[in-house]
């Protein structure tokens, strides 16, 4: 039970860097990561916002319309300047990728972009992998630093490399990011607070100056992390066999929430609904944009005691084949 370091246990550093970057990533092999564990991806996020607040040369900061209502808050109190950029088109219920790419093309230079790698939240809709190649080439025609926030690895398709995919083509595309993890939901770690930091830099020494500051930024905070879910992850992540089942399950999780999604689709189709629902399916994740106005959302909640937040997202890791028809029958009575 002795405290762990300040920027937490080596070995579950290493091993978040692997998942995150690859096996095979020159980046990991060139040393180019400064890392820290981090009080989940919270933490990661706050370290990485006091750290651009603190080096570097732009205080701006643009998120995606909408993000994580977190992410104001812990960017905004990190002393950072706040802007945002298009992401969702609500009439469509889909990725606003025009805007999107036309909000990037009109950024400050040198300011920095904050990234969903996947699952985004609130809405569920990621980019395809085409799109995100596209995403990529114009983020550094603007010269733009690129912070990510993956918080769901492997919880958005299934697969921890596809999950990832953002952040290593951003990577092979020369971009030098922050990468901003979390173990809560897919190593089921929730109170436990467990997650990483990263920095990618141009060489082996900048990377070492870059740790030792996280650790200067890290120690008035907290003083060092918490022990036993780097543990544990660690143990998961670097024993074949215990790897090979987490993946399983996590595809697994990932999968219920799919089949839950395409469940809901089919029971409102079943009530008689006329309203295009393509949308739930389209969308990835353990949330969704249902679409539903704040009026309809009310019915749900005094009607039916069906719960969810007032801009319509429901949480799909709390449908089951138990609920879902339910939920059916009341989305379709407060939306015919």
């Amino acid at each position: 039970h002795e405290y762990l370091p300040t920027h937490g246990c080596p070995r579950f550093r290493q091993a978040a860097k692997i998942l995150a970057f690859g096996e095979d990533s020159v980046a990991i092999k060139d040393n180019l990561i400064a890392s820290a564990q981090s009080i989940s991806g919270t933490g990661g996020l706050r370290i990485g916002g006091m750290f651009l607040n603190k080096f570097h040369n732009s205080k701006l900061l643009y998120l995606p319309s909408p993000s994580w209502g977190n992410h104001t808050p812990i960017f905004r109190d990190s002393g950072l300047e706040i802007k945002s950029y298009s992401y969702y088109k609500k009439d469509t219920k889909s990725l606003d990728f025009e805007n999107m790419i036309n909000d990037i093309g009109k950024m400050e230079e040198g300011a920095t972009i904050l990234l969903h790698a996947c699952a985004h939240t609130p809405t569920g809709v990621d980019p395809t992998l085409e799109q995100w190649d596209e995403i990529s080439e114009a983020i550094k025609k603007k010269n733009l630093l690129v912070f990510i926030d993956m918080a769901y690895q492997g919880f958005a398709s299934g697969s921890v490399e596809k999950d990832a995919y953002a952040v290593r083509k951003f990577i092979n595309d020369g971009h030098r990011i922050l990468l901003s993890q979390s173990f809560a939901k897919n190593m089921g770690v929730y109170g436990q607070r467990c997650g990483a930091i990263s920095v990618v830099a141009e060489d082996a020494e900048a990377a070492a100056a870059i740790e030792s500051q996280l650790k200067i930024i890290i120690r008035p905070l907290y003083s060092s992390p918490a022990l036993n879910a780097a543990r544990l992850v660690t143990t998961v992540l670097e024993d074949a066999e215990l790897h090979k089942q987490w993946l399983i399950d996590v595809k697994g999780m990932a999968d219920r929430i799919i089949s839950m999604r395409e469940a809901l689709k089919a029971g409102l189709a079943r009530e008689g609904s006329v309203h295009n629902w393509d949308h739930l399916t389209n969308q990835i994740g353990m949330f969704c944009f249902t679409g539903m106005n704040p009026e309809q959302v009310e019915r749900l909640i005094s009607e039916f005691s069906i719960y969810l937040t007032k801009d319509g997202r429901i949480s799909v890791a709390g449908v089951s084949s138990k609920n879902v028809d339910y939920l059916a029958h009341a989305m379709h009575q407060v939306t015919k």
